[in-house]
């Protein structure tokens, strides 16, 4: 499988842009602010339903526009398919698959799947737990059929019942009566727990599955003397003490069980999510823990043990996207050479020409590592052509 040509109609910076790829090595050559990292970034949104840059879809929307479009050719034992998602400004995210009919978003999720290498991926370890919710997202987007869905659901239900604690808050400040609005805050916490449940419980899978893969390649990225591991760090803590996650009659009690006790801690916090405006816990504060040696790497790990245990993360999930498809995914290296010390690009670079596309963008073809050869796309010359 691989992508044979990519349009987009107002996504970022892009007013119109046709660009056509090949198998193997595809390099988008350009300087800083051209627009080539808005070219890759368009196909993570097709593959995944998001992008590792935002948070949310309106940025990926040209100024001054009220909807982009990305259209992706994808060919697969010499069949065409083609992808088509309307991202718009305000409104979810519809799709198309081969110009038929008006889809969710998660009917095509995971149709193309792929894997970004960036300059922000030490971040992963680095930086505050949303940088490892948003791949956690991604990367369970595509492995599980159900997830994109499941996260939906969620955040529609967070964002209720955080509008509603937002009212309960501005009554009490004036002094107004609350008691209706508290009937309807019990609703949505019963909504708020099964939907967070629910989404935990995948994300447990997600964590569990990369472990292994990430464990094993740190070890062979960094040498044997290192041990490398992932703990789920889930923000509805009583379902990892009551060993919500797993199958059969057993874990179903358990499920009702830690649905009765998080009930309960919503209920001892209520009086401070009211005076905040704000749901204080459920998986929109999950976290994902590196650990490296027994240690919090976050804490302990140089700036080069971070890159390796960044990138032995995303040759996990490269791994397991393979084993489930397959085929190869789609390998997006975004800048990342000018970022490495030589040992790192050398070790991306023997892991990209195994693969069967891949995507490469960097500001001056100096960057390229020496060994790979290359579909060359000048970035200049696209935007010449779209003048």
């Amino acid at each position: 499988m691989f992508v044979s040509r990519l349009a987009l109609d107002d996504f970022r910076s892009w007013h119109q842009l046709v660009v056509d790829f090949e198998p193997g090595l595809n390099v988008l050559v350009g300087a800083n602010g051209l627009g080539k990292t808005n070219i890759v970034e368009a196909l993570e949104v097709l593959s995944t339903g998001s992008s590792h840059r935002t948070t949310s879809s309106a940025p990926l929307v040209r100024a001054g526009t009220s909807k982009a479009t990305v259209r992706a050719n994808v060919e697969d034992s010499g069949v065409t398919t083609l992808y088509e998602v309307s991202i718009p400004v305000r409104g979810a995210n519809r799709a198309r698959i081969n110009s038929g009919k008006s889809l969710y978003m998660r009917d095509v999720v995971g149709k193309i799947p792929s894997v970004t290498f960036s300059p922000e991926d030490q971040r992963l370890v680095s930086a505050d737990p949303a940088n490892r919710r948003s791949f956690l997202n991604q990367a369970a987007s595509q492995l599980l059929l159900d997830y994109y869905d499941a996260l939906q659901r969620f955040n529609q239900t967070a964002k209720q019942r955080s509008a509603l604690l937002r009212q309960l808050s501005q009554r009490q400040m004036a002094g107004a009566p609350v008691d209706a609005a508290l009937s309807g805050l019990e609703i949505w916490t019963g909504q708020f727990i099964e939907t967070g449940m629910a989404l935990t419980s995948l994300r447990a899978k997600v964590v569990e599955r990369l472990d292994a893969p990430f464990s094993r390649i740190y070890r062979a990225l960094a040498g044997d003397r290192h041990h490398a591991r992932l703990v789920y760090a889930p923000s509805f803590e009583e379902m990892r003490q009551l060993g919500v996650i797993g199958e059969g009659d057993a874990a179903a009690d358990a499920r009702m069980n830690a649905h009765a006790a998080i009930s309960q801690h919503f209920q001892r916090i209520y009086a401070g999510e009211v005076a905040r405006a704000q749901n204080l816990i459920g998986p929109h504060r999950d976290d994902v823990i590196f650990e490296l040696n027994g240690l919090t790497a976050r804490e302990y790990a140089s700036n080069g043990e971070m890159w390796t245990l960044a990138l032995a993360l995303k040759m996990a999930l490269f791994e397991l996207l393979k084993d489930g498809r397959g085929d190869d995914p789609l390998l997006i290296l975004d800048d990342v050479f000018a970022q490495l010390d030589e040992s790192r690009r050398r070790q991306i670079v023997d892991f990209a020409g195994r693969q069967s596309q891949v995507l490469i963008t960097m500001a001056a073809e100096t960057d390229m590592p020496a060994g790979l050869e290359a579909n060359r796309i000048d970035v200049q010359e696209l935007i010449d052509a779209a003048a």
